[in-house]
């Protein structure tokens, strides 16, 4: 049976086979570079060209594997399993990673070069999927490009899934940051939110933070949640999962409620989160603060709890 949860998480979504055991293939570029139906998609600061397709609907603009010869890295994303108007399923993708001038002379008009934020709710599955994948594993390579065993700038194989060092030949593989985001609960149906010190004001969020080594994410929620707001909760109770590749994390969601034998008062850490409020769904409906945007899991497990869609936030 579908989890409905999981249909609001647009980063989630996806319509390729990552295709992993071609990645190993030593003349992987070539034979694909030979297939008309090979596409790339190219990514120049964090942002891919975008399109409208044939039913007037938000769209990657892919371009053929012969428009696009040079790239700082290439990644071969995988193959399509759903046709759009302009490939077949089973079309092989490659993101190709440009140069400011390489970008410019593809598309020198930038506004047609968008964000994942821009399109992630509006583009297709396929397209969100090849999008979210693409730029995940391009902040890898930016943030990787030296060995940490040897120093040496490492050499990119395996399809651009793994960067080696000449010299010891040892592999540095991608990595994925896990973070958990939780809604708090309580007795009287509340959902606790707060104010980053980063944000603009009248800005609130669920409580979030990165997995420690060794630790599980219901231990996670547990910690976070105390050292963010000094409430204690129970029993996590696990939603669903969406990649956030900002640069690199994966937000895992929970509920939790709170504990009631914990003391009611909350205490804000002051350097990250400056206020903490709970919020009733009359509250929230009346759309007096401003809310996470609707690609991030924390909308999710907003709508999760209030039941059903959101108008208005950010």
């Amino acid at each position: 049976m579908p989890n409905p949860f999981l249909a609001r998480l647009p980063l989630s979504r996806s319509g390729v086979d990552r295709d992993y055991i071609s990645r190993a293939r030593p003349a992987l570029y070539d034979e694909l570079w030979a297939e008309e139906t090979t596409r790339v998609l190219p990514l120049w600061d964090g942002r891919t060209l975008a399109r409208t397709d044939e039913q007037g609907a938000p769209a990657l603009d892919l371009r053929p594997a012969a428009e696009l010869q040079t790239a700082v890295v290439r990644i071969y994303l995988g193959r399509t399993t759903v046709e759009s108007d302009r490939e077949p399923a089973g079309s092989a993708v490659v993101a190709s990673v440009l140069t400011d001038a390489a970008a410019a002379e593809l598309e020198p008009d930038e506004s047609r070069w968008v964000t994942l934020r821009d399109v992630a709710t509006t583009v297709s599955d396929r397209d969100a999927g090849l999008f979210t994948e693409a730029l995940a594993i391009a902040n890898w390579h930016l943030s990787h490009p030296y060995s940490p065993k040897t120093g040496e700038p490492t050499i990119v194989e395996q399809g651009g899934w793994v960067r080696r060092s000449p010299s010891d030949g040892s592999e540095v593989f991608p990595r994925t940051d896990a973070a958990i985001i939780v809604g708090v609960i309580d007795d009287q149906d509340r959902i606790l939110l707060g104010a980053n010190a980063r944000w603009a004001k009248k800005m609130y969020s669920l409580l979030a933070g990165f997995v420690e080594p060794g630790e599980s994410f219901e231990a996670a929620v547990v910690r976070e949640v105390f050292e963010e707001s000094g409430v204690t909760v129970t029993d996590p109770v696990y939603l669903g999962s969406q990649p956030w590749p900002f640069p690199a994390s994966i937000m895992v969601g929970f509920l939790a409620r709170v504990d009631a034998s914990s003391s009611p008062e909350l205490r804000p850490d002051g350097e990250e989160i400056v206020d903490l409020r709970w919020f009733s769904r009359e509250e929230i409906a009346r759309g007096e603060v401003g809310l996470p945007g609707s690609s991030s899991i924390a909308r999710a497990i907003l709508e999760e709890w209030y039941g059903g869609r959101i108008e208005g936030g950010s």
